[in-house]
């Protein structure tokens, strides 16, 4: 079949899994960098689905994620656009970026085996727009004529953090306007020798980023991954997905696809990017400054340059100091010399194993109805403010082990306790013994607020039994 007749609609495959424990203490499981806003107003994936928007149809548009990010994923999408069809994808578990793409490209097969594909990361920053776009548009041209396209960046320096690609010769398809250059290789991380070497050879940064017909892809899965192509062409629905998705391979799309096919392209692309996969490379990143500092938050920095400083929660002041970072959270701080950013992994494992709550939540948790944040716990208490948004509700649940006391703050809240229903208004309350059936809604247009003190001889977060729940959680 002729490119010329073949489908010309471009869909886009936002790639939203990722956990970034490198930007630990603010990343973490639970919310990971690509749901923080770390390079403007709005969060990392929110910025991604903007910039994809520019060249596809909302309706093209699937995000792949882990279950535990679902309902954040789908807020933050919709809070783009209201009208955003969102669509997405979530995984039962992580399996890297080969079995979620598959996934996603099968869905869109089905629809448009033709179909142009982008497979996008969610959690990186382009400055550079339109020469994004651009690069988009020749990669296409060349996924077209068969090819497995990556947009390769072109180095600002010898950078060891990235996978590097050596770009060969143009495979000179005039209508381009960047260039496309045939793939001699890929190389991975190298130290920093090498780096400089590369950069000075005119290798390219790998960015994750590919392009290409949907069709072609189904048949490299096949050709050289037959396991996951078969798995993915068998599944009917979710419950396939459930069964099947923990026996498929820990691969990812360079090592499975991109380094065995015979047709591979690569895009160079300047477009400001970056991975922000530091903190140092969020200082790089940001506006800075006359002292050389990026701060956010509440910061007084004196006799301080260099440096990153970062507050979500509290005044953090620094004087006599540089080359830092500071990340202050409610609940932890991290104080490093930004040289040493890379290495955050290796702290964040001990943490794993000293305070591992506190590499898989904040104090405030975000739910599908709105949010919790811990204030104060204790032996066998705990203490909660809780928001929900208008017109959500929480499950129909109840607890074996602990008994609540609810007063609002404000808002009108709308509840089950046990037989009643009642409704409660500002400064009103009620308590709910443990093993009675509850239910928490906001029947009013402004958010509701509720104190929830709980009480008993266990009150961890896995004490609930769910009933009914409008988000379909177990």
């Amino acid at each position: 079949m002729s490119a010329e007749i073949m489908s010309n609609i471009s869909y886009a495959i936002i790639l939203a899994g990722g956990s970034g424990s490198r930007l630990w203490p603010l990343s973490r499981t639970l919310r990971p960098k690509q749901l923080l806003p770390l390079a403007g107003e709005q969060t990392l994936l929110q910025q991604t689905a903007c910039r994809l928007l520019k060249h596809v149809d909302a309706g093209c548009l699937l995000t792949v994620t882990h279950q535990d990010h679902k309902f954040e994923v789908k807020g933050q999408l919709a809070e783009v656009d209201a009208q955003l069809p969102v669509a997405v994808l979530a995984e039962p578990c992580a399996r890297n970026t080969l079995p979620a793409i598959a996934w996603a490209v099968w869905e869109i097969f089905k629809q448009d085996p033709e179909a142009m594909v982008g497979v996008f990361p969610s959690d990186h920053a382009i400055s550079d727009e339109q020469s994004f776009l651009s690069a988009w548009r020749s990669a296409e041209l060349a996924a077209a004529e068969g090819y497995l396209v990556l947009l390769g960046i072109t180095p600002s320096e010898p950078a060891t953090g990235y996978g590097y690609i050596q770009p060969g010769q143009s495979l000179n398809l005039g209508a381009a306007v960047n260039p496309i250059l045939s793939v001699s290789r890929f190389v991975e991380k190298p130290d920093l020798d090498n780096a400089k070497r590369f950069v000075e050879s005119g290798f390219l940064w790998n960015s994750g980023m590919f392009v290409f017909r949907a069709s072609n892809f189904m048949q490299l899965l096949e050709r050289h991954q037959p396991e996951i192509h078969r798995t993915m062409t068998s599944m009917q629905g979710v419950s396939d997905v459930e069964a099947f998705y923990d026996q498929l391979p820990n691969l990812s799309i360079d090592y499975g696809l991109a380094e065995k096919a015979e047709k591979v392209a690569v895009v160079p692309v300047a477009m400001g990017w970056s991975d922000l996969g530091s903190w140092d490379s969020i200082h790089q990143h940001r506006d800075k400054d006359e002292a050389g500092n990026v701060t956010q938050g509440d910061v007084l920095s004196l006799d301080t340059q260099d440096s990153l400083l970062w507050s979500s929660n509290g005044l953090l002041a620094t004087l006599g100091v540089r080359n830092i970072a500071v990340i202050q959270t409610a609940d932890a701080t991290l104080i490093c010399d930004r040289s040493r950013t890379e290495d955050i992994k290796q702290l964040v494992a001990q943490v794993q194993k000293t305070h591992p709550h506190l590499t898989e939540t904040h104090l405030t948790v975000h739910r599908p109805w709105g949010t919790y944040t811990v204030l104060e716990e204790g032996s066998n208490f705990k203490i909660k403010c809780i928001i929900v948004n208008p017109g959500a509700k929480l499950s129909m649940q109840m607890h074996k082990h602990r008994s609540e006391h609810w007063v609002v703050v404000s808002g009108t809240a709308k509840i089950i306790n046990g037989t009643q229903e009642i409704q409660l208004e500002p400064n009103q309350s009620t308590y709910i013994p443990k093993t009675h059936r509850h239910r928490l809604e906001n029947s009013g247009n402004l958010p509701l607020q509720i104190i929830e003190v709980q009480c008993g001889e266990y009150v961890g977060e896995d004490d609930i039994v769910r009933f009914d729940d409008t988000y379909d959680r177990a």
